[in-house]
């Protein structure tokens, strides 16, 4: 972001999962899983190369029975910064680094695994303006190594292509991939990956809408989720 402008984007995704990958990536009914979480992203420039990074979670985590678990919380709380370290006329590339704080450390819900340990995310961040068909579009690619506190590390790779469809419209289309670096009784080794379609509306100069759906296209030990996803956008 540029020195003194930032951004803020609230988004809120729905999900839920009947069904679970195994080992051999066959997916095979499980204990229903629901899970609704607000993020809400807030960005500042502090000088044009260093943007600081805020995001707060919160979260609801229903299980079925036999499993009977629920949680409702605070999830991760986020925060850290994003150094431009170059950039070209149409490209950028960046590093971030981002400390992440659980809202619960109750290990003994079964609703609460995977979000009661301490975690750092580190990654480096490519972006370019791009022309697709004649369209004003943009691409990102992130790669990213996250340590986490009693729970597998896990490698993770994003990339988004956008593509300005209409003066006000562009159209997002985004794969999120997990792999775990490490597996053991509680944490199989497990790997993921998401795609999310979604369409962003430009209300004014300033804010965007954002609805969209995302679905487990791919996977080990890991849930099959498919759900939608609801955000609001404002620069500033």
């Amino acid at each position: 972001m540029p020195k003194g402008h930032g951004q803020v984007i609230a988004t809120t995704t729905a999900s839920r999962a009947d069904e679970t990958f195994d080992d051999h990536g066959r997916a095979h009914s499980s204990p229903r899983y629901q899970k609704v979480e607000s993020e809400p992203l807030i960005e500042y420039g502090l000088t044009d190369r260093l943007t600081l990074i805020l995001g707060p979670g919160f979260q609801h985590i229903d299980i079925a029975s036999p499993i009977d678990a629920s949680r409702t919380g605070a999830g991760y709380t986020e925060f850290g910064g994003r150094f431009r370290l170059m950039e070209g006329k149409d490209w950028v590339f960046s590093a971030q680094g981002l400390m992440r704080v659980p809202g619960t450390t109750d290990t003994s819900n079964p609703a609460a695994i995977g979000y009661t340990g301490n975690e750092f995310d580190a990654r480096v961040l490519f972006g370019a303006n791009l022309n697709v068909a004649g369209l004003p579009a943009f691409a990102n690619m992130e790669l990213a190594q996250r340590f986490r506190n009693g729970a597998p590390n896990e490698f993770r790779a994003d990339a988004t292509l956008g593509i300005n469809v209409a003066p006000r419209w562009t159209l997002v289309a985004q794969s999120f991939t997990v792999i775990a670096e490490s597996g053991s009784t509680l944490f199989p080794t497990y790997n993921y990956s998401k795609l999310q379609l979604s369409a962003i509306y430009a209300l004014t100069g300033n804010w965007t809408m954002q609805l969209g759906s995302f679905a487990t296209v791919l996977g080990h030990n890991a849930l099959q989720e498919n759900g939608l996803v609801a955000g609001v956008g404002y620069r500033f």
